[in-house]
């Protein structure tokens, strides 16, 4: 039997833009390396510090404020994936009030927002510090998140993982040596110069086909028209691509329609799957979860089912961070008949994220004339400081016999400133559930979402 689920999303994109609406003189020119306008997937995976990285200057951006950069270890690994995790479900109370399906993927839009508070200095960087549950120094953060990075896309994983980043700057903007260095060794994103001033049409154009490439043509359209101005200087950009089958997979002729109930009194039949498997199973505080492992065991999606057919809102408006390592600490090896509907939720539209930070006590990065990313670029005049406008995420799935697809993307658009079994149980995903495709050894949440309705997009 094979089971096939297919995850995309699109990251996250930051603009910064000035202060007032002329436009002075620009900078003197900065010229990006030869890397920074063009280059493959494999090129902005590479995220391992080359052999001279102890030349290069310091990573952290702002330099005496924070410890020395130590060794990045599991450990670092572990606490960066539950800081990913906890601001994740914070994010997620914020946007569960948008009705249907949904998902979204906390380690990219935690991924492109750490590339962005790596140029933040001061009350900015203490606000998005907080905001983002980070428990380090940006050093830390930083390395960690490369780190991370190199374990997720290991090839020897018989997974495709792939994590990219880059940053797409105006090409008359001077930014400041040490910030690129940091983002290209740690998170292996190059500059790459484009024309907002003149172009910005064209520039979203091109970072959008950027996310494209990146995400195999799962997300489209992540940076929406409008959403540049002449005044934009750089767009952060994190892009995740998955693609996995399962340990067991579904057997396709297994698949029958089965009714799905939508409501409490309302219910259709939609194409659902069928198993018996030896998973990981729990039933905890009104909900079954059960764990469906990836080949090679190293990432699994939890599929977590109320026991009532209308308990999803309660569910989600009570988990957090603690409930669900309780819920996977529970989960116990069973047979289990598994009953899962295919499904695929591919948003048209992409998720602004900037009022939700602000709300979550991200206000100082969105304030043009108070916003400190001098970090990242420091120019003479306030007016051409940076701070972020917009930030979009957007994210696909889609689940059927053979495995998972996964893509994301995030962009932050940065402006001037301006035991053996005894029992078979049974496991029906047969009402509005939850799943999160997490990482085995981290327990770093990739993508979560809701089911609410498997036949529609």
């Amino acid at each position: 039997m094979r089971l096939a689920c297919r995850l995309a999303f699109l990251g996250l994109a930051a603009s910064v833009a000035h202060c007032n609406n002329s436009t002075p003189p620009p900078p003197e020119p900065q010229t990006p390396s030869p890397s920074s306008s063009t280059g493959s997937a494999s090129e902005t995976v590479q995220t391992t510090p080359p052999a001279n990285a102890s030349a290069m200057p310091p990573t952290d951006p702002t330099p005496g404020t924070h410890d020395p950069a130590p060794a990045a270890t599991g450990d670092a690994l572990a606490r960066l994936a539950k800081d990913s995790n906890a601001f994740g479900f914070d994010l997620y109370q914020r946007v569960r009030a948008q009705k249907g399906n949904l998902v979204v993927s906390p380690a990219s839009i935690t991924t492109a927002l750490s590339m962005a508070w790596g140029g933040a200095k001061g009350d900015t960087a203490d606000q998005m510090k907080k905001a983002l549950h980070f428990d380090g120094t940006q050093t830390e953060v930083m390395q960690a998140a490369g780190k991370l990075s190199s374990s997720l896309t290991d090839p020897s994983r018989p997974i495709k993982f792939r994590i990219a980043n880059r940053l797409f700057g105006e090409k008359t903007y001077k930014f400041e040596p040490a910030y690129l260095e940091t983002t290209k060794v740690n998170y292996g994103a190059p500059l790459e110069a484009v024309d907002f001033i003149k172009g910005f049409e064209p520039a979203r154009a091109r970072i959008n086909g950027w996310v494209e490439d990146q995400t195999e043509k799962r997300i489209k359209n992540l940076i929406p028209p409008n959403a540049l101005t002449k005044d934009t200087r750089l767009v952060l950009v994190n892009a995740i691509y998955f693609l996995g089958d399962w340990q067991s997979p579904f057997d396709k002729e297994s698949t029958k329609p089965g009714p799905f109930q939508l409501t409490a009194t309302s219910k259709k039949d939609v194409p659902t799957m069928h198993n018996e498997l030896h998973v990981r199973y729990a039933e905890q505080n009104g909900v079954k979860a059960v764990e469906l492992p990836y080949k090679g065991n190293n990432m699994s999606m939890l599929v977590v089912v109320p026991d009532k057919v209308d308990g999803l809102e309660p569910v989600e408006k009570s988990l957090d961070n603690a409930k669900l390592d309780g819920l996977v600490s529970a989960l116990k090896s069973e047979t289990v008949n598994v009953s899962l509907p295919k499904f695929e939720i591919n948003p048209a539209e992409s998720l602004s994220l900037g009022d939700r930070l602000k709300e979550m006590g991200m206000v100082l990065a969105f304030d043009r004339t108070r916003a400190d990313f001098t970090g990242m670029a420091n120019p003479p005049s306030p007016e051409d400081r940076l701070y972020i406008s917009k930030v979009f995420h957007k994210a696909f799935i889609r689940v059927d016999e053979k495995g998972t697809e996964a893509a994301a993307a995030t962009a932050t658009v940065m402006m001037r400133a301006t035991s053996m079994p005894l029992k078979v149980v049974s496991f029906k995903a047969d009402h509005p559930f939850l799943f999160f495709i997490r990482d085995n050894a981290t327990g770093m949440i990739l993508f979560s979402g809701r089911v609410a309705d498997p036949s529609a997009k």
